[in-house]
C-alpha cells in the first residue's frame, strides 16, 4: 500500500464515517442544550457543517470519476466539472429562487415596504445569476466551436 492509497483511505473514513457521525453528535447536544434554554446555535451550525463537509466530499469524488486515477488532468477536469455544475445548474436554479424572494418581498409577505427595501437586492442577485450562468453557456460554445481548428 502506498502513502497516497493510505492517505486517500484516511480521507474517505474521515469524511464519510466519522463526520456524519460527528453531525449526529452535534444535533443531539442542541437538542439537549435547547431543552434546557441554553444557547443552542453553535452545536446545530458544528453538525449542519459537519454534514457539508461529508457532502462536500462526495460531490468532489463523483467529479473526480471522470477520469482515470493516474490521468495529470484529473484535478482540472474535476474542477471543470465543479465550475461547469455550479454554473449551468445551480445558478438557474438559484436565481428563480431569488425572483420568487423578490416576488414576497414586493407584496409585502411578512415585511413592510420601505424605499430601498429588499426586494431589489434580490432582482440583482437573481439577473446576476442568470448573467453569470448565460456567459458561462456563451464561453462554452465559442470554445466547443473553435476546437475544430482553423479551416
Amino acid at each position: 500500500m502506498s502513502f497516497l492509497t493510505g492517505l486517500t483511505n484516511l480521507t474517505n473514513w474521515l469524511g464519510n464515517v466519522i463526520m456524519p457521525t460527528l453531525a449526529g453528535v452535534f444535533f443531539v447536544i442542541a437538542i439537549l442544550r435547547a431543552a434546557r434554554s441554553a444557547p443552542f446555535q453553535y452545536a446545530m451550525y458544528a453538525g449542519f457543517m459537519s454534514l457539508m463537509v461529508s457532502g462536500m466530499l462526495r460531490g468532489i469524488e463523483t467529479f473526480s470519476r471522470v477520469r482515470a486515477w493516474n490521468d495529470p488532468d484529473q484535478v482540472w477536469v474535476t474542477l471543470l466539472g465543479l465550475v461547469n455544475w455550479s454554473a449551468n445548474v445551480f445558478l438557474p436554479v438559484y436565481g428563480v429562487l431569488q425572483v420568487v424572494m423578490a416576488l414576497l418581498h414586493y407584496g409585502g409577505a411578512g415585511f413592510r415596504i420601505y424605499p430601498g427595501a429588499p426586494w431589489a437586492r434580490h432582482i440583482v442577485i437573481a439577473m446576476a445569476s442568470f448573467s453569470v450562468s448565460g456567459l458561462l453557456r456563451m464561453a462554452e460554445f465559442f470554445v466547443q466551436q473553435g476546437t475544430g481548428g482553423i479551416s
